[in-house]
This record gives structure tokens, C-alpha cells and sequence, in this order.
């Protein structure tokens, strides 16, 4: 086999999940009647431990970062909105930014109030917890 098969075959195996490399070496095993010996799986915790960060939040923390004078009114709006607060506390909010607006929210809630956030001129980011 070229060396440039066997990059290629290193590249192509180096994207397969953590579930896909489990299938393949079952495949592997059944195919040549052979058993993985105990080193293996050892080799396959450096890519198991690298997944696993991957896994995608469920909950966010949703932050404004900033909101041009302009747009401040429509911000402090929506901020009340979101927030249940008073007028003077909103405003104070903004105006304080870089603040949290709600510490931890289903990724479908977040998105909205990030997005009308930024409809309304200001900036937000969420945070996968």
C-alpha cells in the first residue's frame, strides 16, 4: 500500500465518531475472527476524551454585551420584556452592559431573546452550560 493511501486512510478514520470507530472495529473483529487486545481500547480513549466536550448544551446563559446609543430605548424594551423588570431597572441594565439577562434557558428560548435583542439593535451571546 502507497504512503498516500495510508494518509488517506489515517485521514479518513480520524473523522469517524467514538460510536462509529466501535462499530468498525466490531466490523474488523468479526471480519478476521480476531479479538481487540486490551491496548486498544486504551488507544481509543484519546478520541473518546475529545468528543466528549462536543456534545452539544442544552442550557444557556444569555448575556447583552452592548447597545448603540441609538437603539437604547428599543433594548431597554425588550430587556423589560424578558426580564419582567421596571423601567429604571432595565435602563440600568443596558447601560451597565455587559450583563446577564437570564442565567440559564433552553436553547430554543435563548435564541429568541438573542434574536430580539438584535432586532432591536443591541448585541447578545449565549453560553452553553
Amino acid at each position: 500500500m502507497a504512503t498516500q493511501n495510508i494518509d488517506q486512510l489515517v485521514e479518513e478514520l480520524s473523522k469517524l465518531s467514538v460510536l462509529d470507530m466501535s462499530k468498525l472495529k466490531s466490523a474488523l473483529e468479526e471480519k478476521w475472527g480476531v479479538k481487540a487486545a486490551a491496548a486498544a481500547p486504551m488507544m481509543m480513549a484519546a478520541p473518546a476524551a475529545a468528543a466528549a466536550p462536543a456534545a452539544e448544551s442544552t442550557e444557556f446563559k444569555v448575556t447583552l454585551e452592548s447597545s448603540p446609543d441609538d437603539k437604547k430605548i428599543g433594548v431597554i424594551k425588550v430587556v423589560r420584556e424578558i426580564t419582567g423588570l421596571g423601567l429604571k431597572e432595565a435602563k440600568e441594565m443596558v447601560d451597565g452592559a455587559p450583563k446577564v439577562l437570564k442565567e440559564t434557558a433552553p436553547k430554543a428560548e435563548a435564541e429568541e431573546i438573542a434574536k430580539k435583542i438584535t432586532a432591536a439593535g443591541g448585541k447578545a451571546t449565549l453560553k452553553g452550560l
